[in-house]
């Protein structure tokens, strides 16, 4: 028997109900609408196009570059100034500023909490007169061009749930991410790259760096083309991405001309979507071996690139080449560039390790400001950076005037962004004096991910995808509300 028949025959009745439920009614609607109040880039047949170029208000941000400190920077070190820690230095924290928070088994054992107030100094900046800290003096010569949050907060508590929280919406993996759902939503700019790249930068400092993976970056139950395509910092940016030895691109051109049209065979016969998706990235692939390595040229750049970004950006890897790496993507069109930057996850050595990561991204975020700026990309690009949670303002293990830890902190942190339709020179939420509650203008995970949305043209309770008969959402249905304050 043929194998399709047969598998056909073998097809669920629900399945088989499932697929063909609304066809009629898709059908009348269509003739009704149009065939242009479906249309969207690519196959239109296609069910991962259905949303992709359809707002539901014009877009402020048409690209994101999405700065992730995997770990969870200090906010009270970097950017949320506490002079008043100074008096309470060594003093244990009372239990009024506590109110009972539950802790990570580092330190829930501790008999003291003692206060470590910042050994680093803070200075007012520009207009806003943000209190920026002397390890950023690149990043405080910009700060009106910037958007504090100082007020984030989430409910997780340690890093696989957390990092999973603020990729995804969700504590559990599984689901969408940002950049899965911002590629569905707005689909491509481009041909010849994807368009929702991932880069894993190599921290200077490694001293406890945390383990990220391809989960973070998945299409959960979106589409597979919607995926986060993950760049390597060595070698081929991407595996396989060229010819194997002895095989030309006539015969590597053939070869894929037969498997897309057994994939479309297949995909006529069953209708399965992933076939399709599977057909595009193929193709994709076969592009990107001449666009791919043109992008990852960057000896192109004059002299006065690396001024901007710092001689580090010369380096494959570091924090500052795929920074000057994620602006030559947003050049070409790519929508949505991740980069994780590990090693922030102080729980001992401040003194030793924060530099050390300050210095990484410093200079590479400013010139990657500068840079949008000068190239008229700055007003249309996203720029956001932030960890999943903040620090504690008590010391974790050993304390001194010169060094100190910090443990894992959900109730507040900071988050920065800049471009993409935000409104630069705003400083937004306050915490207590302790840097622990807070205590004006909070905002969650949720609230952040619906703002963003927002400036990507998109509703957050209508932007939604069907999957297990839910009409599923990047903010879930807890309260999500947009923070009109962070926009222009």
């Amino acid at each position: 028997m043929d194998l399709f028949r047969q598998f056909k025959q073998n097809i669920t009745r629900r399945y088989f109900f499932s697929q063909g439920s609304h066809l009629l009614g898709g059908a009348a609607l269509a003739s009704l609408l149009g065939q242009t109040s479906f249309a969207a880039p690519g196959d239109p047949k296609d069910p991962a196009n259905a949303v992709a170029g359809r707002t539901h208000f014009p877009s402020k941000a048409r690209h994101v570059i999405y700065l992730h400190m995997v770990g969870g920077p200090p906010q009270m070190d970097l950017y949320d100034y506490k002079p008043v820690m100074q008096e309470w230095y060594d003093k244990d924290l009372p239990d009024s500023v506590r109110m009972g928070q539950r802790l990570t088994t580092m330190t829930s054992g501790q008999k003291r909490f003692p206060i470590a107030p910042s050994k680093f100094k803070f200075a007012q900046h520009g207009e806003c007169g943000m209190q920026v800290c002397e390890l950023l003096p690149w990043t405080a010569k910009m700060v009106d061009d910037m958007v504090f949050i100082r007020s984030m907060h989430t409910e997780a508590i340690n890093h696989e749930p957390a990092i999973c929280f603020m990729q995804t919406g969700n504590q559990v993996t599984g689901r969408p991410c940002l950049g899965a759902w911002a590629s569905y939503g707005l689909g491509s700019l481009n041909d010849n790259l994807p368009t929702f790249v991932v880069q894993v930068a190599n921290p200077t400092n490694t001293e406890q760096v945390q383990a990220i993976s391809a989960r973070l970056w998945s299409s959960g139950y979106l589409s597979g083309e919607h995926a986060g395509v993950s760049f390597r910092t060595s070698g081929d940016p991407i595996l396989f991405i060229n010819n194997p030895p002895g095989v030309p691109e006539q015969v590597r051109r053939t070869t894929l001309d037969g498997i897309k049209a057994l994939n479309e065979l297949n995909y006529r016969q069953v209708g399965d979507p992933e076939t399709h998706t599977r057909i595009q990235q193929y193709e994709l692939a076969f592009r990107m071996q001449a666009s791919v390595p043109d992008l990852t040229d960057i000896a192109s750049e004059p002299e006065s690139t690396y001024r901007l970004y710092g001689e580090a950006a010369k380096k494959p890897g570091s924090f500052a080449n795929t920074v000057l790496l994620a602006r030559r993507m947003v050049e070409r069109g790519v929508r949505f560039v991740q980069i994780y930057h590990n090693n922030w996850d102080t729980h001992a050595n401040v003194a030793g390790r924060l530099p050390d990561q300050c210095r990484d991204v410093d200079q590479a975020c400013y010139g990657l400001v500068q840079d949008l700026k000068q190239r008229g990309l700055f007003d249309e690009t996203l720029v956001i950076w932030g960890g999943e949670f903040g620090r504690t303002i008590y010391s974790q293990g050993g304390l001194s005037k010169q060094n100190y830890g910090r443990d894992h902190h959900p109730r507040c942190f900071t988050m920065w962004m800049a471009g993409g339709g935000t409104k630069g020179g705003t400083i937004y939420g306050e915490t207590d004096d302790f840097s622990y509650n807070i205590v004006k203008d909070p905002v969650h995970v949720r609230d952040y991910h619906a703002t963003v949305l927002k400036l990507l043209g998109f509703d957050h309770e209508r932007f939604t995808f069907k999957y297990q008969g839910l009409d599923q959402r990047l903010t879930t249905v807890e309260p999500a509300k947009v923070i009109p304050e962070l926009l222009a």
